[in-house]
């Protein structure tokens, strides 16, 4: 079984994007018939986060941390119990494309870091566009970490001690710890998510911020 963990802070206006690009990935045919299960850890949502998820028939799993890297780690728990062999992160503000899990798979690595792309820059202006295309890595061999696309082994998480309670930069700690555990890690821009470049960024020092620092 694979199992897909999504964390969630109040994102009723992009959850359902989201939910719908995970489902079509999770029915890819070249999974052959492998089981995928989802999960979406909402963490202090007080909007129809909840609600969204349940109408698409997804598990859910409730916290009060407000804390990126401990819902990353709920949800990595709760597939673990369910006997995931395969984790794949992305973030509720993101659209993974239809071959998501099956162009990890089949890297046949431990550990995937895969790209993001940004297909809405109405937040931005053109320099802070600019100067993120021209310091991104579009292809294989890049060395860019993103929650909003990470696949891991069930075996390789575990031993690199999974997620840490961190507020942000969670997912460079994970692979930080993955690399240091001598996890085969693929750098591929084959696993592609599109996320979003809003300024209002759910976590402090994500990738919202980041992109605000290139406009300074």
């Amino acid at each position: 079984m694979l199992g897909i963990v999504i964390p969630a802070h109040n994102e009723e206006d992009l959850l359902p994007a989201c939910l719908r690009a995970t489902k079509i990935a999770a029915q890819h045919p070249g999974l052959n018939g492998e089981s995928v299960a989802i999960v979406v850890v909402l963490d202090c949502c007080t909007d129809r986060t909840g609600l969204i998820a349940a109408q698409f028939g997804v598990h859910t799993i409730d916290i009060d941390a407000r804390n990126v890297g401990m819902a990353r780690a709920a949800g990595a728990s709760a597939m673990l119990e369910q006997g995931a062999r395969w984790l794949a992160f992305t973030d509720a503000d993101s659209r993974v494309a239809p071959d998501w899990l099956v162009a990890q798979l089949a890297l046949n690595a431990e550990a995937v870091c895969g790209v993001i792309a940004v297909d809405d820059w109405r937040e931005h202006d053109a320099a802070t566009r600019d100067a993120f295309y021209r310091s991104y890595v579009d292809a294989d061999g890049h060395r860019h970490v993103h929650g909003a696309n990470l696949g891991v082994s069930a075996q390789a998480y575990r031993r690199a001690g999974g997620f840490l309670p961190m507020a942000c930069s969670e997912d460079v700690a994970l692979v930080d710890m993955l690399i240091a555990t001598d996890t085969t890690i693929a750098w591929s821009a084959a696993p592609r998510v599109i996320t979003s470049a809003r300024i209002a960024s759910k976590a402090r020092g994500g990738f919202g911020d980041t992109l605000a620092a290139l406009g300074e």
